[in-house]
This record gives structure tokens, sequence and C-alpha cells, in this order.
């Protein structure tokens, strides 16, 4: 999730286990901790692109971390308010906080490493946006609420307010699955395989569908209604394939621009698609402005003539006032 909501989160996880005359220093020891595991942006290197996305929610965001975690966001914290509170609850407040980063990043679609060292496995329940100004919104008008009154009742609103947000969002996710599903069977695709939906920004209506036929991948938008569970399919693109061996195979073993292509497939979760615009461009299909559209939000640069340099990470948001009224549209339902 963004920052805020990291940090919101973990203020209603520290505050709801602190005492009522500690409750705001709990709210602002929380919500330090609930954003320190995104420290890991910092981790980059100007020769290696991807290194940013590979250890983005790693180790920082693993179950096993969050004890160090806490531990370090404490002895931060330590420093400044030694005279204010104690060490021990200190901690408790800072690894409250830090212990939701890693799940809430985990419900969206991202992926976060939760069972690292054990796994690299990249964990993306998929039932929330990165973005999504109604959940951030709501808990911060709790939490402002409860900051006021200093009244611990408002956490646990907050904290109830989550669970039943992220419920509504794995329900989303199973209907437009199914929707996804019955849309392919519609088409005579039988042979469709991996199918998977990604929230698409800022709400739980519209989804972007993914599934995989003969080797291509086909994406489309699918809106599910919250309350009676209709489905509109904007139908979408189709994006050609890649043939990840294959191109692996034209490359040195050891070269730079072979394991650059293994790290972002593990990154993509195997969504791999060409740039309709850009040939020599590898997408993460995961991912677009507009949910039915084949043009990705990032990708990497192919270059088999030069093996041994790191692929080039390239960005290609398009939050065009025409691309947020097409996605307006669609979370309005309009045919």
């Amino acid at each position: 999730m963004d920052p805020i909501s990291q940090g919101a989160l973990g203020a209603i996880a520290a505050a709801t286990l602190s005492k009522p005359v500690r409750y705001r220093w709990a709210l602002a020891v929380g919500w330090v901790g609930g954003m320190l595991a995104d420290a890991d942006i910092f981790i980059r290197s100007e020769s290696d692109p991807l290194l940013n996305v590979e250890y983005h929610r790693h180790f920082s965001h693993s179950l096993v971390f969050i004890p160090l975690g806490g531990l370090i966001c404490a002895g931060l914290l330590w420093i400044f308010l030694r005279r204010l509170i104690g060490f021990r609850e200190l901690l408790l407040y800072a690894t409250a906080g830090y212990a939701t980063a890693g799940l809430l990043d985990a419900c969206t679609s991202y992926g976060t490493q939760l069972l690292w060292p054990f796994s690299d496995l990249r964990i993306a329940w998929s039932v929330i946006s990165i973005v999504d100004p109604v959940f951030t919104v709501t808990i911060l008008g709790l939490l402002a609420i409860g900051w006021i009154r200093s009244c611990r009742k408002w956490a646990w609103m907050g904290g109830t307010f989550v669970l039943v947000y992220l419920s509504i969002g794995a329900l989303q996710n199973h209907r437009a699955t199914s929707a996804l599903v019955e849309l392919a069977r519609n088409r005579g695709q039988e042979r469709a395989s991996r199918f998977t939906v990604k929230p698409s920004i800022g709400n739980l209506l519209v989804w972007r569908g993914i599934y995989e036929i003969e080797g291509d991948l086909q994406v489309d938008a699918i809106r599910v209604s919250l309350l009676s569970g209709e489905v509109i399919v904007y139908e979408g693109e189709r994006m050609r394939g890649v043939d990840l061996e294959r191109l692996k195979g034209g490359l040195p073993e050891s070269s730079v621009l072979r394991q650059d292509l293994e790290r972002f497939n593990h990154f993509s979760a195997g969504y791999l698609g060409w740039h309709p615009d850009r040939p020599d461009v590898i997408s993460d299909a995961r991912y677009a402005m507009l949910p039915q559209s084949a043009i990705p939000l990032w990708g990497i640069e192919f270059d088999p003539d030069q093996p041994h340099r790191h692929a080039p990470f390239l960005a290609f948001r398009d939050a065009s006032p025409e691309a947020l009224k097409k996605l307006w549209g669609q979370i309005r339902g309009e045919q």
C-alpha cells in the first residue's frame, strides 16, 4: 500500500494495545513502525535498475523480520523519546505497527516475500489496490477522531473497518475470477489457463483480468457490482506472450541480461508480454493504467546484442485526463 495507509494501519495496531494515557504515543510510534519496512525503497543501484524492484517488499516485509524491525524502530525512537516513555512499551507499539506492513502489502497485487528466507514466493492476495482512497481516507478519519478524543475505541473501529473492507475485496476478487473464467468459456477458449484478476487503481469495482491462451495473454476489464454482483465486461487486448526459454537460450549462460530476464520474470510472477508499441520491451502484464489495455505500467528493454549490460527498467504510466476519465467511466459502470 501507499506509505500513508501503511502508517495509519500501524497506528491502529499499536493503539489497540495501548493504555488510555499512552494512546497518542501509541498512535505516533505505531505510525512510524508501519512505514519503516518501506525504507527498502532506498536499496537501489544506478548500474543495476532491477535491484530496487527485486528488494522492494523483500526481507524487510517478511514475517520473521518483524521482531528485528520492531527493535530497530524502537531503538531509533528511543533516542528521542527515552524520557517520555519506557523502552518495553515503546518496543511493543513499534513492533505492533511494524507487523502490519508486510501483511497489508500482501493484500495488494504487487507481491510480498512474507516467507523469506524460507521461500522467495512473492505473495499477492490481490484484494485491494496499491492506492485506494476509500480505504485510506476512512481509516485516517477514524484515527483523527481517536486522536482528538484520545479514545481507544476509534482504533478498534478502524481495525474492524480494515478487516471488513479487505473481506469485501476478497469477495470481489472471487466474483471477478469467476466472471473471467466464464468469459473465456463463452469465447470458446477451453484451453485458457492461469486466470488472475487484479484490482484497478483506487477501487474494488473494476478488475484487470488476465489469462493465458496459446502462449499469449488476454487482458480484459471486469466490473463487478458490490451489492448485486452484476458483471460488466470491457473487452481488452491480446498481448503477445514471451517465450522466456527461447530468449534465454539465445544468450550466454552467465550473461547479465539472461539473469535480468529471470529476475524480471520472478518479479512479474511469470506474466510477461511484449509491449504492443515497443517490440524491444518486455512488459509486466499484471498492471496497466486502463485495466483492459495491453500498454503496461512498466517493463524492461531487451537488447540481445548487449548481453552483458543490465536491462533498463522503463515506466509507461499514463495518468492523462483522458485515461482517468475512461477509468472513472468504468468505475461508474458506463457501457
